[in-house]
């Protein structure tokens, strides 16, 4: 065990580093997936069920609240809070799924839930700039990817399995007691790095009023018979919150652009204008548009290809092989791929590992399109002459999805550590968040215009389409200003 700056035993960081990140998963994959099953087999509508997807909408807005977590307490303890508090909400949804008259709340301690769990990502995200120097920040990173995937098999796996055999009672109550053992953990061994800025109970005081409290009673009373009202409609399962939010987060950035040097001016002398603040400093940097440009293009192809590559494999009468090959090839060749693409990121350096690495990851586009053609021609299905699961067809799609997996890994190191270069400052966990907010605008409407592009045009060719939609990425790799990038150069 190593000693934190207080003295204090703690764990190394390629300990802390997979715990919190496995801790970070296993909270998103119980609320977004691991609810839909639920809710369905407990007889909601197909429609109801469809309302899950707001599930999602604290992930896309959590840019909103990130500044506070820099500026009261310290990332650790917003981390054991949220922890916690989750572990609290989910072995109450285990007491609760027993009775079918409280599936109504239930679906409010979800969403509520995922408010605590996206402010624990968000958490965990500043706790890892905080704790962890540049050259370790790269170094880690695909013990980050690999604690996540791991904990996302888990939860869609294991947990899923128990809750669909045994009972939800047990699967929800195996995830609290999941998280009750990491929290724990955390509280003895996680190290303490930073030093509180404003103590957090000075934000409570201000926060939790009694006007707050009455005010979240009420909208969580609205917001409950909203979701009754519209239990059977299909109109809320299609409601574009997330979309609305992720363009007005673009949108607000672009247009401080030309006026940062005035807002900087306005709030210069006010130490209160956190919000303002942390927006601002992110934006304060040499060819900002490009940058925004480049995150929100960075990973347009893959969303394309990702939204589709299912729907894919069950139209070429791959169905029964699917999931095997995404869990017994996916799996690891993900992992692989993110851990080697953090050791050559921190051998390299971004600089110069940044065009192979995206190159890598959206020529797996191509990959899909040539597959496509071979098992589909033209078309969007299986025509029938030829066996569709035939060892060779089945044998050439793992190797195109070990391909992509691997791939996708490499292109997530480049993801995590480009994002990781633009925190600086007093609002590493805001600015991380502004990041990943603006990555998720391009992945909006992937799934929406892909599916009309592949009836149109059919898969193969939707398949080359998306590469098309890669190349302003790479293209932009040229102009960015890396002197305003931290490049993870070695030492």
């Amino acid at each position: 065990m190593n000693k934190d700056p207080a003295g204090k035993k703690s764990a190394p960081p390629i300990i802390w580093a997979f715990t919190t990140y496995f801790a970070e998963g296993l909270p998103y994959i119980l609320i977004r997936t691991l609810s839909t099953f639920f809710f369905r087999a407990s007889g909601v509508s197909l429609e109801a069920t469809g309302l899950t997807s707001l599930y999602g909408l604290p992930w896309i807005v959590k840019f909103l609240w990130a500044p506070f977590l820099d500026s009261f307490g310290t990332k650790r303890s917003w981390l054991l809070i949220t922890q916690g508090l989750l572990v609290c909400f989910f072995a109450l949804i285990a007491l609760m799924t027993t009775s079918s008259w409280a599936l109504p709340v239930i679906a409010l301690l979800f969403f509520l839930a995922a408010f605590l769990a996206a402010s624990h990502d968000t958490a965990i995200d500043g706790y890892y700039l905080e704790a962890l120097t540049v050259e370790e920040q790269s170094r880690f990173v695909g013990y980050r990817v690999m604690a996540y995937r791991i904990s996302m098999m888990f939860g869609s796996g294991v947990i899923v399995t128990i809750g669909s055999r045994a009972g939800w009672v047990w699967a929800f109550g195996l995830g609290a007691l999941v998280m009750a053992l990491l929290y724990f953990f955390h509280v003895a061994l996680l190290p303490r790095c930073e030093l509180p800025k404003v103590p957090i109970r000075q934000l409570l005081a201000q926060v939790f009023t009694l006007p707050f409290v009455l005010i979240t009673f009420l909208v969580a009373v609205l917001l409950a018979a909203f979701i009754v009202w519209y239990k059977n409609s299909s109109q809320l399962a299609a409601f574009p919150f997330s979309n609305l939010v992720g363009i007005l987060l673009l949108v607000s950035l672009l247009l401080l652009v030309p006026l940062r040097t005035r807002f900087f001016a306005a709030v210069r002398n006010r130490p209160d204008s956190i919000f303002a603040r942390s927006f601002l400093s992110f934006i304060d940097r040499d060819k900002i548009t490009v940058i925004i440009l480049f995150i929100i293009c960075l990973r347009a192809g893959e969303f394309m290809l990702s939204s589709m590559a299912g729907p894919f494999f069950i139209d070429a009468g791959l169905k029964e092989h699917y999931g095997w090959i995404t869990g017994v090839v996916g799996l690891p060749c993900s992992i692989i791929g993110a851990m080697a693409g953090g050791w050559l990121i921190a051998r390299k350096s971004l600089q110069k590992m940044i065009l192979p690495f995206l190159l890598a990851q959206n020529l797996t586009n191509l990959a899909y399109m040539m597959l496509a053609f071979y098992l589909l021609g033209s078309g969007s299905r299986v025509s029938g002459s030829v066996p569709a699961d035939s060892t060779a067809n089945i044998l050439l799609a793992c190797a195109v999805a070990a391909f992509d997996y691997l791939a996708g890994g490499l292109g997530t190191a480049v993801l995590m550590t480009f994002l990781m270069g633009l925190c600086k400052g007093d609002f590493k966990a805001a600015h991380y968040a502004i990041g990943t907010g603006l990555m998720s605008v391009a992945g909006l409407y992937a799934g929406s215009f892909s599916g009309f592009l592949v009836t149109w045009f059919g898969y193969a060719s939707f398949f080359g389409i998306s590469f098309v939609f890669s190349l302003p990425a790479m293209a932009l790799i040229y102009f960015l200003p890396w002197p305003e990038v931290k490049d993870f150069s070695p030492p």
